[in-house]
């Protein structure tokens, strides 16, 4: 099993918050602006401390997240879905946001895990610079390797200010990617219940 470790906050290459809001400062200057005036002098200390929240993901272990299981399940062996979990990321490419919504599912083999769990997976990836693609392929692999379950299913819905504020600039696309392992994969059958659901 691969394991992601949390980034250590201590580790020499990791800059320190004072270097980070230097670097806010460059950036103001790169565009045209004073980040000694009124309106931005505290603009880098604010924008660290926005990152520090955006990419929290890199402290948090996916597989810790998922550690505590429940197999009291009186023989619950049915699909399990939780729809609809809002997230917030950041495209890799351009550091610009893209959101939308991630749809998980598990088919358990004698274990289950709390559904708030599920949601802080989602974050657990969604809060580090990404691609959607590999962001879908992450949550499903993280829960396959912990829960060990016969199938799981993520589909995600977002969509990309890298396409609707820069760029190309069409609005309202919207990029749909899925991972599906298990059963979800072999089985036709489970797979069209799996969606069937996602549109009810």
């Amino acid at each position: 099993m691969t394991k992601i470790v949390p980034l250590n906050k201590n580790t020499e290459c990791t800059p320190t918050t004072k270097e980070a809001e230097e670097a806010v400062r460059t950036l103001i200057r790169w565009a045209g602006d004073d980040p000694t005036r009124e309106g931005l002098l505290d603009t880098p200390k604010r924008v660290a401390k926005a990152y520090r929240e955006f990419f929290s993901g890199y402290t948090v272990d996916p597989h810790e997240i998922l550690s505590r299981t429940f197999e009291e399940v009186e023989g619950y062996d049915e699909m399990v879905v939780l729809r609809d979990i809002e997230f917030e990321s950041h495209c890799e490419h351009h550091m610009v946001p893209f959101t939308g919504k991630a749809h998980v599912a598990y088919l358990p083999d004698k274990k289950v895990v709390g559904i708030s769990k599920l949601a802080r997976l989602v974050d657990a990836y969604a809060k580090r610079l990404q691609i959607q693609e590999k962001m879908t392929a992450q949550i499903a692999t993280a829960l396959n390797e912990v829960l060990q379950p016969k199938g799981v299913a993520v589909v995600i819905e977002a969509v990309h200010q890298c396409m609707t504020s820069r760029g190309v600039h069409k609005r309202g696309s919207v990029m749909q990617t899925s991972h599906m392992l298990g059963r979800f994969r072999e089985d036709a059958r489970t797979r069209q219940e799996f969606f069937s659901l996602l549109h009810k």
